[in-house]
């Protein structure tokens, strides 16, 4: 299944190495629901009702960080913790992202300027960590006929960064254990 990361991609603690993993990108794009799905116990979530913009689907923002942890089959403990996606809150970004051995940047398919934050997505971790290995996952792709992943690959092409781009499932969690391999895989 998912192998840990290798040195320096771990933090170690008093006791053991710790693997830690961050999930990144828009509001509504699913990385509450993918850290749900791939978690061993209900993650700490900052949820907040929205002010603006509810929608019949998404009617709560992440405002400080999602987290939840996971056992890789080594035993090694996995932190994975999600990123606001509101601007407001990209000072937390570079917080999150200390001692991280890699990002995965959601997407949602049915956003139709879905490359251009895919650009955005990528500068923003580029600038705080520009050696950080970086998968991309899109969600919601059942919810929307007319999407394609080339404008996401000529987005990803634009930006210079070999990353690796997915479709997934943020509720399947074999899907999302996906993506994460896709990341080591990268990163050796």
């Amino acid at each position: 299944m998912i192998r840990p990361p290798m040195e320096p991609a771990t933090m170690q603690t008093q006791d053991a190495a710790v693997a830690k993993l961050v999930l990144a990108g828009p509001m509504g794009a699913g990385k509450t629901t993918a850290i749900r799905s791939i978690t061993d116990a209900a993650p700490v979530s900052t949820e907040m009702p929205l002010s603006e913009g509810a929608s019949d689907d998404k009617d709560t923002t992440t405002v400080a960080l999602d987290f939840g942890h996971a056992v890789l089959e080594d035993g090694t403990p996995l932190l994975v913790y999600g990123m606001p996606g509101q601007e407001r809150f990209a000072f937390m970004r570079p917080i999150l992202l200390e001692g991280a051995f890699g990002v995965v940047i959601i997407l949602n398919a049915v956003d139709e300027d879905v490359s251009a934050q895919c650009e955005h997505w990528l500068r923003e971790i580029t600038a705080i960590d520009a050696d950080l290995p970086v998968v991309i996952g899109i969600t919601h792709t059942d919810r929307s006929a007319s999407f394609s992943i080339e404008p996401v690959r000529a987005a990803i092409r634009n930006s210079g960064m070999p990353v690796p781009a997915f479709t997934f499932d943020a509720r399947d969690k074999q899907q999302t254990f996906h993506l994460m391999r896709a990341l080591l895989m990268d990163m050796q």
